[in-house]
């Protein structure tokens, strides 16, 4: 009876260690996959302060038919901005602004934007300013008008302006 005691305590302290170990190796599994996800969530809120829009002004120009909105703005975050067309533009009369999808080849009564930086290199860099042409379909006439303008990750700028004198 002894000898059997002896091999069923083997057996468990073997079972034993097998369980432990596999037990210690899912917990470093999981911290390590707990780090990994803490990281990124840090990188992403990192880039959203870092990406930042400022409008410095805006204006109606009617030398067109349908007029469109021009519209200023200003990178003033730590990184260049280069894909257009995850930035949201909303225009319109205030409190009823129109989202514009961005397009290289928008044009007048297109419903669309177009965005050139001042170099017209295609990157929007840090402190570098750039004008934004949105078309709406039909000339805009209201007695105060809003943009806003959201970056994809980032923050987003707002600005009111009354009609052109």
């Amino acid at each position: 009876m002894g000898f059997s005691t002896s091999i069923s305590e083997t057996i468990i302290l073997i079972a034993a260690v097998i369980l432990a170990s596999s037990f210690s190796a899912y917990a470093i599994y999981a911290g390590i996959s707990l780090q990994s996800n803490i990281i990124q969530n840090l990188d992403t809120f990192k880039q959203n302060l870092h990406t930042r829009i400022d409008i410095g002004y805006a204006t109606i120009n009617e030398t067109t038919s349908p007029s469109h909105f021009v519209i200023y703005v200003k990178n003033t975050g730590t990184l260049p901005l280069t894909d257009f067309p995850m930035i949201d533009l909303y225009v319109g009369e205030y409190g009823k602004a129109v989202l514009y999808p961005y397009s290289k080849g928008a044009i007048v009564g297109s419903g669309k934007f177009n965005l050139t930086d001042v170099d017209e290199d295609g990157i929007w860099e840090v402190g570098e300013s750039a004008i934004i042409k949105a078309y709406p379909k039909q000339s805009p006439s209201a007695q105060i008008y809003e943009v806003k303008i959201v970056p994809y990750r980032g923050i987003p700028s707002s600005y009111l302006f009354p009609p052109s004198p």
